[in-house]
């Protein structure tokens, strides 16, 4: 049976979607979950592994490469970002939170890395007062954005998925 529902928004006629295409959003949806949460539980003993493997400090090669590569990576999300509002494309939201992540992992090197140094106040003064501040506001953007959204009714894909 073809279930045909009216989209409020725009006044144009939709199917539901098929019983063979909600059984496939749905084990999507549980193997991306298991895997996540795999993972996550895997990382745990690895980093563990880390902290009492690693040296405290290392000599690197390519370090300009490293730290040019990375702000290249940062400027690039930018202006991602900013082309993807100017044309008001919702794609902006993914644009924006993985900005606003590269700050924040920005942020965490260029202190962590500094510190010892003379040059770990500058590192925090510009976490502090740029990199933090301006991910926080592009991840309070993409949630308001996350909340405009237009949403489906929350209703179980599949007969056990009422939790998932």
């Amino acid at each position: 049976m073809t279930d045909i529902r009216t989209d409020p928004g725009d006044g144009a006629m939709n199917k539901a979607p098929s019983t063979e295409l909600l059984e496939r959003i749905r084990r999507q949806r549980r193997h991306t979950l298991e895997l996540l949460t795999v993972s996550a539980v895997g990382l745990v003993p690895w980093t563990v592994l880390l902290w009492f493997t690693l040296p405290s400090g290392y000599t690197v090669r390519q370090w300009r490469t490293a730290w040019v590569g990375f702000d290249a990576l940062l400027v690039l999300a930018m202006a991602c970002t900013a082309l993807l509002g100017w044309r008001r494309h919702r794609a902006v939201a993914v644009a924006a939170a993985a900005t606003a992540a590269l700050l924040i992992c920005d942020a965490w090197f260029d202190v962590s890395l500094a510190l010892g140094t003379p040059d770990v106040w500058l590192s925090a003064v510009l976490a502090v007062a740029v990199e933090l501040p301006l991910a926080w506001f592009l991840i309070r953007k993409v949630l308001g954005m996350l909340s405009l959204a237009h949403w489906p009714p929350r209703t179980p894909l599949a007969d056990g998925d009422e939790d998932c």
